[in-house]
């Protein structure tokens, strides 16, 4: 997913942070299964769960072209 998401630096600015979801107990609780799971957020708003296993192309680039 990481690979994929990369694809679209070219287009917009953005930054990743990878975190390890087994280390957290909430992020496990909350995303258990889902892994991996990209998770977007803006302007320090609220957490945005944008897709899971697979990157939804779509869906980053409506949430990366909104602003």
């Amino acid at each position: 997913m990481l690979q994929a998401l990369n694809r679209f630096g070219g287009q917009y600015s953005f930054e990743v942070s990878v975190v390890d979801v087994d280390l957290d107990a909430d992020l496990a609780t909350q995303y258990d299964e889902l892994v991996p799971v990209l998770v977007g957020r803006k302007d320090g708003g609220m957490p945005v769960q944008l897709c899971h296993y697979f990157l939804d192309e779509a869906k980053v680039s409506v949430f990366l072209a909104d602003d």
